[in-house]
């Protein structure tokens, strides 16, 4: 078995560089999508895919736990807030939108109880209240 020999520091600083340009390229889709939602355009897909996940690990960083599922297809889901874990079948506590809608929600620029009252956003079970942890920019 070869081992690899690599220089101290090098691979640290080119990871740091490849992450700090992806936390930009993120930050670009986001702030696109969002710029393009507030003026009535339909986002491109690569950029909203980008953009749900970073408020989904931005929700989950924010609301760490296991006990409600937040699921926005095609693209993601994530399991968030304390509380009694899930682990088979169906969720007891689930919210699911649009991307569209989630990305306008997570930006601040949707009203959680409109858009759970018109149907953009879905919300089942007694923890499925995510208010508290919105909007997260």
């Amino acid at each position: 078995m070869t081992t690899r020999r690599s220089r101290p520091g090098r691979g640290d600083d080119e990871l740091a560089a490849t992450q700090a340009a992806q936390a930009a390229q993120a930050a670009q889709a986001v702030e696109g999508v969002v710029r393009d939602l507030d003026h009535g355009v339909t986002p491109d897909r690569d950029a909203l895919r980008a953009a749900v996940r970073v408020f989904l690990d931005r929700l989950a960083a924010r609301a760490p736990g296991r006990s409600v599922e937040v699921r926005v297809p095609p693209f993601a889901a994530v399991q968030v807030i304390e509380g009694p874990r899930h682990t088979r079948g169906t969720p007891a506590n689930v919210v699911e939108a649009d991307p569209a809608a989630f990305v306008a929600l997570a930006a601040g620029r949707l009203d959680w109880a409109v858009a759970v009252a018109d149907g953009r956003i879905t919300a089942s079970g007694e923890r499925a209240d995510l208010r508290p942890y919105l909007p997260l920019l």
